[in-house]
């Protein structure tokens, strides 16, 4: 998936997708206004002109959720207690100060490798918009962190996540992999969440009217979908691609080949369960145009308090003894199931938008920045992350942009 700009700044450029070299539709939109290069270390100076550029909503109720836990943020309770509650037992702790919009961490415990996908998220929003001063620790392992109450003693902490659960208090940040794929569309160098929606597969009408799972061995639940598979395959089309927490299956349930993300939408129903958390290909089956069958989860991405059960996807146990029952239901109600499906696809395609999504990263940096008790810092162990140096893009900023202190 390609896109194409033409028209002048004067007037307006529009955008059209191109696959391959073949024109697949034309955006709706009209950019005003200088287009900048993805490099370009051009921010805008004052947030509300940029927020309103990007019509980025006025509230984000998974945010407004998140900290209702934390009123006021003291930044010194958590210098002292996270380093040795969280990356000592966790290990997967990025200690982040933003000043001045450059930004700083520190790694906390052996396997924070992940970072790399919030300092290019940070970095690329910092280009962008010129962020608040701000001190912050960023889990980058797959489990929420902070379980502690409200009014447990000591109280709970802000650690922010990529995932959350019903019993915990982590602040919620979009995955490492949607945000990724964000930028990755602004590169236009691989798959990302458009790209989805250009390769969805044959027809309503024409796709395979079966219930398509395939993935790692992740949750037991996954290994039940197999033997549900084995057992109704006029139904379900069920498969493990790899094992590694449940080796001594794989003689009994086998191992099929892994299955290219876009052939998934050659099948009318996919089936969203859970792995280790919540299961991030959910964005990218919602994207597609078949019905989501999802099962019941603890757990949840940043975008899941905007979808409803039934609107949006078929909700299916946890224990997935309804699955079957659920899929006999949408090959019987082949419109409803086809309704619910577009619906799920118009609500993935209005909250996972890449302005959205960088709107999102403000915001929780924006309502961190307000509620922290003192002035964040720059401390000991922290380095620089350097904006990248591209010099193949041209830059010219139309914003002002104000002197720097020098590093």
């Amino acid at each position: 998936m390609r896109y194409r700009m033409y028209g002048s700044v004067r007037k307006g450029l529009k955008i059209e997708i191109l696959y391959g070299d073949q024109h697949v539709a034309q955006s709706p939109y009209i950019l005003k206004g200088p287009v900048y290069h993805e490099y370009c270390d051009c921010p805008e100076e004052d947030p509300e002109i940029w927020q309103n550029v990007m019509s980025c909503p006025s509230q984000e109720p998974q945010i407004t959720k998140d900290f209702i836990s934390f009123p006021t943020i003291d930044l010194q309770r958590m210098l002292k207690e996270i380093p040795t509650k969280f990356s000592q037992t966790r290990g997967a702790i990025v200690h982040y100060t933003i000043l001045n919009n450059h930004i700083y961490r520190r790694s906390l415990g052996k396997y924070t490798d992940f970072k790399m996908f919030s300092d290019e998220m940070f970095l690329s929003l910092a280009r962008k918009v010129r962020l608040p001063d701000v001190e912050f620790y960023l889990n980058v392992g797959d489990w929420p962190v902070e379980y502690r109450k409200a009014n447990d003693t000591p109280g709970p902490i802000p650690v922010i996540s990529w995932c959350g659960s019903v019993d915990s208090r982590d602040i919620v940040l979009p995955t490492y992999d949607v945000t990724h794929s964000t930028l990755e569309t602004l590169r236009g160098v691989t798959n990302d969440l458009l790209s989805i929606q250009g390769n969805t597969g044959p027809f309503w009408e024409n796709k395979t009217e079966r219930a398509l799972f395939r993935g790692r061995d992740s949750r037991e639940e996954r290994l039940h979908l197999v033997k549900l598979s084995k057992e109704n395959p006029e139904l379900l089309d069920a498969g493990i691609t790899g094992y590694f927490f449940f080796r001594e299956k794989e003689k009994e349930l086998g191992k099929v080949q892994l299955m290219g993300f876009f052939d998934f939408f050659k099948y009318k129903y996919q089936v969203n369960v859970d792995g280790t958390v919540a299961a991030y290909r959910f964005p990218y089956l919602l994207l597609g145009d078949s019905l989501v069958l999802k099962q019941d989860s603890q757990y949840y991405e940043h975008f899941y308090i905007g979808l409803k059960p039934w609107k949006h996807y078929v909700p299916v146990k946890r224990n997935l003894d309804d699955l079957l029952e659920k899929i006999k239901w949408a090959k019987e109600n082949d419109e409803e199931a086809r309704k619910i499906a577009k619906e799920g696809q118009l609500m993935a395609r209005e909250l996972l938008q890449p302005h959205r999504l960088y709107c999102y990263y403000y915001k929780v940096l924006q309502k961190y920045a307000k509620r922290q008790a003192s002035k964040p810092e720059i401390r000991d162990g922290m380095e620089l992350v350097p904006q990248p140096d591209d010099r193949d893009s041209v830059c010219s900023c139309h914003r002002k942009k104000p002197l720097r202190e020098d590093l």
